[in-house]
């Protein structure tokens, strides 16, 4: 909405300019005019006409602060005004956060009391009491999580048509937050399942500010019937934007002599200790130089700063409490993680929200959605981040306050050169990733959804909970409900016959079947469906403890990549082989990796989506110096193209390094973990390495015959491949799957398509770079 001021009165030369405003309801137009604002946004003025009528589907599509709730319940609000009491909700607005929950309740409840029109919030931090007022006389809006309506469904199947047969609109709030992910599976269930409930078709309205594909984002909202949703882009060209990347040197670390041992103890076991000593031990300069930064630069302001770690949080919220103390001026840096008690979470929130007062806040991803923080004037970020879509998200969080700009710094931190530097590090990685992701979102590009997983778990999940909500129900029902409905369209009916057989097995006991056909929750499913989790799909991304083959730990790996026995990895500064993985026990088994200690390499093992990396080769080779770099991320992005040319990476795909081949592919992770594996195939013990895929240098004969072979066959069979996965266990239900139907699954996570092309290319750039030699 515009600034708040005096404005024209209703019914004035500006008022009726407006054919949006004069389609609202007069109490809606009154609450307008009573806020101050002067005219209506452009997304606004083009969603009041489509969504009056609450006979279509809507995506509304907008930048953050530009009025996207507004745009959707304004019309609502008025439609069900009109409408008057009913018995029923009139509309659904479902939530992917309770902290957003929490915001939106305030802001729709002050919209509707004028006219009477009830607002309940439902979540688990919400009363019972509350609950069953709601139950008893379902009206109005209810605002909800997707676990909630799961709950709902289950618990009150008897009561749900009652419930929802007034439903006039089901809005989704952040709906980018829900593509290829097994909630978002469950949302897609769960909106049909409840246009089940009331008997008929209910217009659902997707809100968010990062889509990158709209036709995919409406195969998403109606698998059914995708190209009838109505698509509503902003027009607006938003406002000002103050962009800074920052570049700070973190010096190559001294060998610290290794302290005497005893004899029993060998020399490996005394250079990890060694190793750990300096990690733990050892300040960070370049942490310690951006904390600074940070205090002088937004102490006594509002921000928000994104530290991507939980770790991180709490490394950089200390540091700048120490300044604060050694400054001796008044706490207003605070921690926000989800690991943190909702006390202090809501704590943090809520200093913030006090404008008379500067605050900042350091955290994860937990207030990168739209949850109402106040007024904030700027924002950090530590690193790149992990998506372009995430990155204007956290942007889009400040300069919401007409005439203010958007104002976002990034730091990003590499090594300083020194003789032992690995190429990845001296390609300075995440300084040129930050400067590709920025280029991208000023480009105005988004990650693409990944919506085509079958998600066998989350579909365990929905039949088990189709079962508890109707007392059961027969495999032709749960085709129809679940696959006929294109919510798990990519399934098909042998994949789905042996799926119902796999949970129906001895070993698994999730269902069994009556006589009359019908399917029951069996042993399991009823242990199931009566813990206190059962409604949630998601679970805690898996960890996998990192331990010796003498039973030292050396700390934890996320299930992000698939590690293989016998690959090599490099974890605390060391190389070590996998041995084993206890995919029950949840632990990699190491051994220390012979030849010496590698150089440090700082990096991740995936790397970004396709669209980054080949920006980031772009950035390599041929665009101009970014105006928004300072002087050091200047040098930086030099150094990182003087390495990048040195390396001779313009003409060739691989490089030496030590006793390693590093390959370069230049792709993203569906066609770079595709390779990894056909390479894993040729027991070539390929490393993940981020932009590149590690062989060993004493491999290369055999790597050069598996290129050539790979290069000439037929693209690998992606089942095939997903079978060499050794920790197939991801989501939480996959542990009662086996490995077929997890190897039909992950195969989706595989791009073979492009994996003869790419050992073509490699296998070029060593067969040249040989024939030079």
């Amino acid at each position: 909405m515009a600034a708040p001021s005096e404005g024209p009165p209703p019914g004035s030369d500006d008022a009726r300019a407006s054919a949006a405003f004069g389609q609202l309801h007069e109490k809606v137009q009154r609450w307008i005019w009573r806020q101050g604002w002067t005219e209506l946004r452009d997304i606004q003025e083009r969603s009041i006409p489509v969504l009056i009528g609450a006979d279509r589907d809507v995506i509304i599509g907008a930048s953050t602060a530009s009025g996207k709730t507004e745009a959707a319940f304004l019309p609502i609000v008025s439609r069900l005004a009109w409408d008057g009491a009913v018995d029923g909700f009139g509309a659904i607005y479902i939530s992917p956060l309770r902290a957003l929950i929490n915001d939106q309740f305030g802001r729709l409840e002050a919209l509707c009391e004028e006219m009477d029109i009830p607002v309940f919030k439902w979540h688990g931090d919400v009363s019972a009491a509350v609950k069953q007022r709601a139950r008893s006389r379902p009206e109005g809006i209810l605002l909800i999580t997707p676990e909630s309506v799961e709950a709902l469904l289950v618990r009150r199947g008897p009561d749900v048509p009652k419930l929802f047969r007034s439903l006039r609109y089901l809005v989704v709030d952040e709906l980018h937050a829900f593509f290829g992910s097994p909630r978002g599976k469950q949302l897609q269930s769960l909106m049909h399942r409840i246009e089940i409930a009331a008997g008929r078709r209910i217009p659902r309205i997707g809100l968010s500010a990062t889509l990158a594909d709209m036709k995919l984002s409406a195969e998403f909202l109606r698998p059914l019937d995708p190209l009838n949703v109505h698509i509503l882009e902003s027009k607006s060209s938003g406002q000002e934007l103050k962009l800074q990347l920052r570049g700070y040197l973190e010096p190559a670390r001294a060998r610290l002599d290794v302290p005497k041992q005893s004899q029993t103890r060998s020399d490996d076991e005394a250079e990890d200790d060694n190793e750990t000593a300096r990690t733990a031990n050892e300040e960070s300069p370049a942490d310690s130089a951006i904390a600074r930064h940070l205090f002088q630069t937004l102490r006594g302001k509002r921000s928000l700063i994104f530290a991507g770690s939980r770790n991180r949080v709490e490394l950089y919220t200390a540091k700048l409490n120490e300044l604060t103390e050694q400054e001796r001026v008044p706490e207003e840096f605070f921690a926000h993680h989800g690991s943190l008690s909702r006390e202090y979470r809501e704590h943090a929130e809520q200093r913030m929200k006090e404008e008379d007062r500067p605050a900042s806040v350091v955290c994860t991803t937990t207030l990168e959605l739209g949850i109402d923080v106040g007024q904030i004037e700027s924002v950090a970020q530590l690193g790149p981040g992990q998506t372009v879509s995430g990155m204007r998200q956290r942007l889009g969080r400040s300069g919401r306050r007409p005439g203010k700009p958007s104002i976002m710094r990034i730091y990003a931190k590499e090594l300083e050169f020194g003789e032992r530097i690995h190429p990845l590090d001296a390609l300075r990685r995440e300084t040129i990733q930050c400067v590709a992701m920025i280029n991208l979102m000023l480009a105005k590009w988004n990650e693409p959804p990944a919506l085509g997983r079958p998600n066998f778990s989350t579909l365990t999940h929905q039949i088990l909970a189709l079962i508890a909500q109707h007392g059961g129900l027969t495999a032709k029902q749960a085709w129809q409900l679940l696959i006929e409905s294109k919510v798990f369209g990519s399934i098909s009916i042998d994949l789905f016959k042996t799926l119902l057989r796999r949970l129906a097995d001895p070993s698994v006991r999730i269902l069994e079947q009556a006589a009359d056909g019908t399917l029951l929750p069996g042993e399991a499913g009823e242990r199931i469906i009566q813990g206190r989790d059962f409604y949630a799909v998601f679970q805690t991304p898996e960890e996998y403890r990192v331990i010796t083959d003498r039973g030292r730990a050396l700390g934890t790996l996320p299930l992000e990549t698939p590690y293989q026995p016998g690959q090599l990895i490099i974890f605390g500064g060391r190389r070590w082989r996998i041995f084993t993985i206890e995919a029950i026990r949840k632990e990699i088994v190491v051994t220390p990796a012979r030849g010496g200690r590698p150089p440090t390499f700082g990096g991740t093992a995936l790397p970004p989506a396709d669209g980054v990396i080949l920006e980031m080769k772009r950035v390599y080779e041929e665009i101009p110096l970014p105006s928004y770099s300072d002087k050091s991320a200047t040098e930086l992005i030099q150094e990182a193209r003087e390495s990048y040319d040195l390396y001779g990476l313009r003409k060739r795909n691989h490089l030496y390094s030590g006793d390693m081949i590093l390959l370069f592919p230049w792709v993203g992770p569906q066609a770079q973990q595709a390779l990894l594996l056909s390479l894993e195939d040729y027991e070539l013990e390929p490393m993940p390495m981020g932009l590149a895929i590690g062989i060993p240098s004493k491999l290369e004969i055999q790597l050069r015959r598996a290129l050539e072979r790979l290069a000439t066959a037929a693209p690998p069979d992606p089942v095939e491949l997903a079978y060499l996965i050794s920790q197939k266990l991801r989501d939480k239900y996959d542990w009662c799957l086996g490995d077929d139907l997890l190897a039909q699954e992950l195969a989706a996570d595989l791009d073979t398509a492009r994996v003869s092309g790419l050992c073509n290319l490699l296998s070029i750039s060593l067969r040249e770079a040989a024939a030079e030699d």
